[in-house]
């Protein structure tokens, strides 16, 4: 069963198009993610979905309501998370989560096995005041009054944007878990590393999806090798990775150069790589092949779809 489905969406803002003509279902308790940097369009999509915002064109279904005609029946179905932290600064956790359980006439204990996880978390400080709360905190608050009514479908944008690597962690096995229980969740991210979590990806570029598959599946669909470079002084080395001609993509990852050969190049080995650098003045470079991740992919499919 499809809880959201999605065709042909465009939105434009004035003269700037922020989704141009974009398309993807999700099923039943699966985590879909769409994966891109800042200002790729997913915010403008969550907005469309969650019928925050109206769509130039095309049609959205969520449960089988459309966002134009159903919207009512919608917000009472789904949660939605913000990218920017959107609830009571003023009021107390537990208020926060009183007040919007209210809303959709529950209370915090019909609903707490969902919440259970996280909100166990900031129950300590259930007094302090949202402001009060640090970046992890106020994302878990966020959450837990998302889920606080049981919803058919969760909507999350950018959940981790800002928040410390084991909040990053708490965050995802709580959506794993949920997921289990059968409810659909559309999460977006910049992180390439979360993408792996997801069931299924769309990878998102200025308004347009590259490419729809599971993340194995699109990391498998990169036929080309990939390596990963690294030396004393990385910026200079990834300026000179890009003049080599054998070369089709070269760019910082962490503490170390991922490059993409070109595909007449496929038969060179590392040490290959090592002597190209030698020759313009690098030593001590330590040159790995390495499986492609979703970035190397993202980073492909950017170039080719210039």
């Amino acid at each position: 069963m499809e809880s959201v489905v999605v065709d042909n969406v465009k939105k434009c803002y004035g003269q700037v198009i922020a989704l141009k003509g974009v398309s993807f279902s999700a099923h039943k308790g699966e985590i879909f993610g769409l994966i891109g940097p800042d200002g790729s369009g997913k915010s403008t999509l969550f907005k469309i979905m969650t019928t925050l915002l109206l769509p130039d064109s095309g049609t959205v279904e969520v449960a089988g309501y459309d966002v134009l005609k159903d919207y009512a029946e919608i917000r009472n179905i789904i949660g939605y998370m913000p990218s920017k932290f959107s609830l009571y600064k003023d009021l107390s956790v537990e208020e926060n989560m009183k007040f919007f359980a209210t809303l959709f006439k529950t209370t915090i204990q019909e609903n707490y096995y969902l919440v259970k996880d996280i909100y166990s978390q900031i129950e300590p400080f259930k007094k302090r005041k949202a402001r009060n709360l640090s970046g992890g905190m106020k994302q878990k608050l966020a959450l837990s009054c998302a889920l606080i009514h049981k919803p058919s479908v969760l909507f999350l944008d950018e959940p981790t944007t800002g928040v410390d690597p084991v909040s990053r962690k708490d965050l995802w096995t709580m959506l794993k878990k949920l997921s289990e229980q059968e409810i659909t969740i559309i999460v977006s991210t910049p992180y390439m590393d979360e993408a792996k979590l997801c069931d299924r990806i769309a990878l998102i570029k200025e308004g347009e999806f590259m490419k729809i598959d599971t993340p194995d599946g699109i990391v498998n669909s990169l036929h080309k090798k990939v390596m990963a470079v690294r030396g004393e002084n990385m910026y200079l080395i990834l300026n000179a990775l890009r003049t080599l001609s054998v070369v089709e993509m070269a760019f910082a990852f962490g503490e170390t150069n991922h490059i993409t050969l070109k595909d007449s190049a496929s038969d060179l080995s590392p040490a290959d790589i090592v002597r190209m650098l030698e020759d313009k003045g690098f030593n001590n470079v330590d040159v790995k092949e390495i499986r492609a991740g979703v970035e190397d992919c993202y980073m492909v499919l950017s170039k080719e779809n210039i």
